[in-house]
């Protein structure tokens, strides 16, 4: 299978793989894909999955207050 290849982009990003997500929230992938999970930001591709960025942010800022 080959790589994905990453694009580098300068309008905000709507969807970003585990990775980026892992890193948006400075969390390990448990707690990234629980997140992503509960906040219903799932979109799967095939085998590829991808998070939307602002359903997660309208969940972190829902159970933060």
């Amino acid at each position: 299978m080959r790589k994905t290849k990453k694009q580098e982009c300068k309008a905000p990003k709507l969807l970003v793989d585990t990775e980026e997500l892992k890193q948006m929230l400075c969390a390990g992938r448990a707690v990234a894909v629980r997140i992503g999970t509960d906040a219903e930001a799932k979109v799967q591709s095939g085998r590829r999955v991808l998070w939307n960025v602002k359903k997660v942010q309208k969940y972190i800022d829902m159970i933060s207050e």
